[in-house]
């Protein structure tokens, strides 16, 4: 039986699909959450979650570092490591890592390897913030946003408002409006192929996600344009990706711009599987090993919701059907900070979306609001 350690600021749907096909699971993540447990024979996580202790606030307290101790402590007893969001390949034995294993790609790094080949928004590496309105003056007519090269799941970006300050290791890039579409793209190194697309939920107040460009899940699959199912795959297979990755893209005024890449496994994992019917982890490894698995059209229609904290609260008991990502009950939650993970899927999407709904009102009815 061969052991998979996953590193990542949450690993848990990812563990508990490799659980199913019988490998045996390590686990470095930042969460700890109460229903990663079932899933893992190894975990340790970051944060320790106790009852009447507050699980702080995850920009501020998470340190990859951290992270990256704790799954290389584990590394000898291990036959392979699936680095998901918060991870670095290049923290581990090229030889173990199943997946992509040059340290990523950051936002710079992709906009100057694809704009000459794509449609892409405007975007820039000032060095100063003297250099940051130089550029936005030559552009009246053009809103921009600023956001970290190395940032994910759309934390800290935030619109271009003349800061006192320029941020280090950030980028300038051209704020374009329209439906942001996410690709989950599979890739043997030789063949690609696009298994579903699906609509992404920014920025959502009505799921306490307080960040204007915070990722709070997916619906899949999309029904739109098939461009972006070619332009996925031409992506992938120009930057030489293998495994599953993502290319997140946005449709403004019937065009279709690249935005940004994940080299990894994507957010999308649980809805992919919900609405194909396969196992995401199975068709991860095969993909790394250089097999295709067989990709089936569409079932159903999968939605995913991240419930984040409307006011600081305790967690109550929410070990219902469809809310995963438990937290320990009585900890306590920051305004803001993600809560549990909602899951749903149906033959009619009007349907996923409502069961979903019910899902996300079960849990903010077991959270207790602080005064």
């Amino acid at each position: 039986m061969e052991t998979i350690l996953l590193a990542g600021v949450n690993t848990r749907a990812v563990a508990c699909s490799l659980k199913k096909l019988g490998y045996k699971v390590y686990s470095a993540d930042y969460f700890g959450v109460t229903d990663l447990e079932n899933c893992t024979d190894l975990s340790l996580p970051i944060l320790e979650q106790r009852a009447g202790v507050s699980c702080g606030h995850f920009q501020e307290d998470f340190n990859p570092f951290d992270l990256k101790n704790e799954a290389l402590s584990m590394i000898d007893e291990v036959d392979w490591v699936i680095c998901l969001s918060g991870s670095s390949p290049s923290d581990f034995p090229a030889s173990k890592v199943c997946g992509n294993r040059s340290p990523g790609v950051d936002k710079a790094h992709l906009y100057r390897a694809l704009r000459d080949d794509f449609r892409m928004p405007l975007t820039y590496m000032p060095e100063s913030l003297e250099e940051a309105r130089e550029i936005t003056r030559q552009y009246p007519d053009k809103e921009f946003i600023i956001k970290p090269k190395d940032g994910a799941g759309g934390y800290g970006v935030r619109k271009w408002d003349d800061p006192e300050n320029w941020p280090e290791d950030w980028l300038l890039q051209e704020h374009l409006l329209g439906e942001n579409i996410s690709a989950s793209v599979l890739s043997t190194g030789k063949e690609v192929r696009t298994l579903i697309t699906s609509s992404q939920i920014v920025g959502d107040v009505k799921l306490g996600q307080k960040e204007p460009f915070g990722y709070a899940g997916n619906i899949t699959p999309y029904c739109g344009t098939a461009d972006i199912v070619q332009l996925a795959e031409m992506v992938i297979a120009h930057l030489d990706l293998v495994g599953s990755n993502g290319v997140d893209f946005i449709i403004n005024d019937g065009e279709v711009y690249v935005l940004e890449v994940n080299p990894r496994i994507q957010g999308t994992f649980e809805c992919v599987e919900k609405s194909l019917g396969i196992n995401m982890a199975e068709a991860h490894m095969e993909a790394c090993h250089g097999n295709m698995v067989p990709i089936p059209l569409p079932e159903k229609f999968a939605v995913k919701m991240i419930v984040h904290a409307q006011k600081k609260s305790i967690a109550g008991n929410m070990d219902f059907r469809g809310i995963h990502d438990l937290p320990l009950e009585g900890v306590i939650i920051e305004v803001g900070e993600p809560v549990a993970t909602v899951l749903s899927s149906d033959n009619m999407m009007e349907n996923a979306l409502y069961k979903a709904r019910l899902r996300v009102d079960k849990v903010y009815e077991n959270l207790l609001p602080l005064k």
